[in-house]
């Protein structure tokens, strides 16, 4: 086994212990899935991931991306109604398109945008509970690309995870319903995406950066990542707040 190997090998490990870690006690949904497409670039060598859930009405939202791109890629591809990451949530099963050149046909519009944006390929898988479909994981690779069985079983391992954590959520909930779970995990988000627009536009900042900002706040504070969005979008906390290092970790968590 090459040098590469081994360390992917204990990068992966270290990746399912600490969202193994996370499920045991309380966490932030938005936070664990942003966890989750990062992981899922670093371990599976795609150029971006994202994850989509059903919202009460049966709609798919964008819940986590792990770069600008493929979020807006995603919601392009909610508000069109047309994609591999649609029909993978309606057909409760993997759609793979290893050249998005040869799929203009099938979906022109967002082989169109997708490409334009520097994807040339695009692999989702099902995020399943018992007969339903809850969300997809969504990877996009810059180049034409065959995902490997091996990538491939790793990234339906990482798609469990994720269901996983939406269990463990409603386990947590005790008698409220899985779609109350969903919906409450999709609200958590719209308000980081809020928050993150209320820094960018105030601090004259890319949103990437306004995210990293939130995040290092949560964490360095032991907060969820949703209470600091709150709290940024309430305009009860600003950005020398959220860049004060003396913030630190053993800071009490927010009830």
């Amino acid at each position: 086994m090459s040098e590469s190997e081994v360390s992917r090998e204990h990068r992966l490990a270290e990746v399912f212990v600490t969202l193994a870690d996370t499920l045991v006690t309380d966490f932030d949904v938005a936070d664990l899935f942003t966890d989750l497409a990062a992981a899922c670039v670093e371990l599976l060598e795609v150029t971006a991931a994202g994850l989509m859930l059903v919202d009460v009405g049966g709609r798919l939202r964008v819940m986590a991306s792990s770069s600008e791109r493929s979020r807006l890629l995603e919601l392009m591809e909610i508000q069109n109604d047309e994609g591999p990451c649609l029909d993978c949530h309606r057909d409760g099963a993997p759609v793979l398109v290893p050249d998005l050149a040869a799929a203009r046909d099938r979906w022109p519009g967002f082989s169109q945008e997708a490409m334009r944006v520097g994807f040339g390929a695009v692999y989702a898988l099902p995020m399943r509970l018992r007969q339903d479909t809850i969300g997809a994981l969504n990877l996009f690779h810059r180049e034409p690309k065959i995902v490997t069985d091996a990538t491939l079983l790793l990234a339906r391992a990482l798609a469990d995870v994720a269901t996983i954590a939406i269990l463990q959520q409603r386990a947590v909930a005790g008698s409220a319903e899985l779609s109350q779970q969903l919906q409450n995990a999709l609200n958590s988000r719209v308000v980081i995406e809020q928050a993150k627009g209320v820094l960018a536009g105030r601090e004259n900042i890319d949103m990437p950066i306004a995210f990293d900002l939130l995040r290092g706040y949560a964490r360095r504070t032991n907060q969820r990542l949703s209470l600091v969005a709150q709290a940024v979008v309430a305009g009860e906390l600003g950005v020398d707040k959220l860049r004060d290092p003396r913030a630190r970790t053993d800071a009490p968590p927010a009830t």
